[in-house]
């Protein structure tokens, strides 16, 4: 499917085939393209949880107040962000790079986010944000919809998937195939409402 038809075509749906599984090489095809996503010096602060054991799942459901696309869909990805990547070995991010940028760098990115939790935290959802664009609309060029989730409860499912303490989800994706049309569109709003030349007006 071409990129501009997927972006048109990408919908949020609820109502999966819960006897529909995806392949393991459909994942790591699907995996593959979403770690190509961009993040700021490279840091890849995003950790996916895919989750597939069953009782787990139904527990992850049951935190998101009985949504059933938790349980149905064929992939359940959480999406979360390691607050600390970017001390975390940072060369490895520049290891193809030539010695002086790569020094450069990891510099760099131990100033730009030493003691500044917040920055840390804004840049793994922005991360993850990208990453879960790229996992939906991959998902759609692949025959497969999706729904993009934050209803449910961060502190339980953090705890259903041994979320490490200096990690934060960010959300969960559903990916599979759908046994249900999306809505219509509820109300896209004009793009003269939303786009702006040189700044607001």
């Amino acid at each position: 499917m071409e990129v501009l038809e997927a972006i048109r075509a990408r919908r949020s749906v609820r109502k999966f085939d819960p006897d529909h599984r995806m392949t393991a090489d459909e994942i790591d095809t699907l995996m593959q393209h979403v770690i190509l996503s961009p993040t700021a010096f490279n840091i890849q602060n995003w950790r996916f949880v895919a989750v597939t054991d069953p009782a787990r799942r139904t527990e992850i459901r049951k935190a998101a107040w009985d949504q059933s696309q938790v349980t149905e869909a064929s992939l359940l990805l959480v999406l979360c962000m390691d607050l600390r990547s970017w001390e975390k070995s940072p060369e490895r991010y520049w290891r193809n790079a030539p010695a002086k940028v790569s020094e450069s760098m990891i510099r760099e990115i131990r100033h730009f986010y030493r003691d500044d939790d917040m920055l840390q935290r804004d840049e793994g959802m922005r991360s993850c944000g990208m990453a879960a664009q790229t996992a939906m609309l991959a998902a759609k060029a692949m025959g497969y919809d999706s729904c993009p989730m934050d209803g449910f409860d961060f502190k339980r499912v953090g705890h259903l998937i041994d979320l490490p303490a200096d990690h934060r989800i960010c959300m969960m994706i559903c990916i599979g195939r759908s046994m249900a049309q999306a809505h219509p569109r509820a109300g896209q709003l004009d793009l003269d409402e939303v786009y702006m030349q040189d700044g607001f007006a």
